[in-house]
């Protein structure tokens, strides 16, 4: 991969998914037939298949909406129904069918109040920020949409930094986080920053300093419990094996990796290896019996934030062994 806004009400979502069909096929057997496809005499009819109609009908209102700009954004630019119905549906497949997703300690978040979510970072591409928001939004039971923070370069690129917003995300700074959280917003946060998804494969799941704990300050002084998360799989999808710092640096960006892939294989080098992924959800630590003036305490927040690392390093090494090999059933 913090001022008071303004409430704002979550916009309608209609979904556009095609709808079932109720078609019924015609039954097939000997007898004569008045014609091809006609079904045999004294057969029902099939029942009108409208499940087209209904589809398209809902296609046809969503795109009315888009285009009329009949539907909210908060004011941080969150466009639910935009994110749900177009952005995550294009990373579901990834999700479910490429990398086979599972969530562990999905309980552990909360349903309806504010929570911090603190996850490791890697994966040389920031492609576990995106397979966490879809866990939280499709596998949790309430649909939870969570406020990711991200770093200024991605705020730098006008495409890029639109979506982001689009989709929930904003700058990961003080004044944000802490309105976020005091909306009751579930905010996630990488505090490894470039430092853990670019990291060499050699040290993958050793995770790297947690920063100063601006993170922790921001959950005390909301009161919002501290959500431990651990991602293992991102780590073999780009093995970086090198970095190409020359021109790393003449583009404006922190690394330039060299994978088994990238750059020998042009853009197929860029599709991820289909390794298995886990993300699990911590037990919640609890920031309430402080008082919020202790957010300016360094020890505290120190000390607090060394707490969430390890519990992170600890539950990663115990996921690891849950899930096994990166690519079964191949190794």
């Amino acid at each position: 991969m913090a001022g008071e806004p303004a409430e704002t009400d979550d916009a309608e979502v209609i979904p556009i998914t095609r709808g079932r069909s109720t078609h019924v096929p015609p039954p097939v057997g000997p007898g004569p037939s008045s014609g091809a496809g006609d079904p045999p005499p004294g057969a029902e009819e099939p029942p009108p298949d409208d499940g087209d109609d209904r589809g398209l009908a809902e296609l046809f209102a969503f795109l009315r909406r888009r285009v009329t700009g009949d539907y909210e954004v908060d004011e941080f630019g969150f466009d639910p129904e935009l994110t749900d119905k177009v952005l995550l549906e294009l990373i579901r497949p990834l999700y479910r069918h490429w990398f086979r997703v599972e969530t562990v300690g999905m309980h552990n978040v909360p349903g309806d109040s504010g929570a911090l979510v603190v996850a490791n970072h890697s994966g040389t591409l920031p492609l576990d920020g995106l397979m966490l928001q879809v866990a939280l939004h499709d596998d949790h039971p309430e649909r939870r949409a969570v406020r990711l923070l991200g770093a200024d370069l991605v705020y730098q690129l006008p495409l890029l930094g639109h979506l982001s917003r689009k989709t929930g995300h904003t700058l990961a700074c003080r004044d944000d986080a802490d309105r976020l959280l005091r909306k009751g917003e579930l905010v996630g946060v990488f505090p490894e920053g470039f430092k853990g998804v670019g990291k060499p494969f050699s040290e993958r799941y050793k995770l790297q300093r947690f920063g100063r704990g601006g993170f922790v300050a921001s959950a005390i002084r909301a009161g919002v419990p501290i959500v431990p998360c651990s991602i293992v799989g991102a780590e073999e999808i780009y093995p970086k094996i090198g970095d190409l710092r020359f021109l790393a640096r003449a583009l404006g960006l922190p690394y330039l990796p060299v994978t088994p892939l990238f750059p020998w294989l042009g853009p197929l080098g860029l599709v991820p290896l289909p390794s298995k992924w886990l993300i699990g959800f911590g037990e919640p630590i609890r920031t309430d019996q402080f008082d919020p003036a202790e957010a300016d305490d360094p020890m505290l927040v120190f000390n607090l934030t060394d707490q969430v690392r390890e519990v992170i390093q600890q539950q990663l090494n115990e996921l690891r062994l849950q899930r096994g090999h990166a690519f079964p059933p191949f190794f």
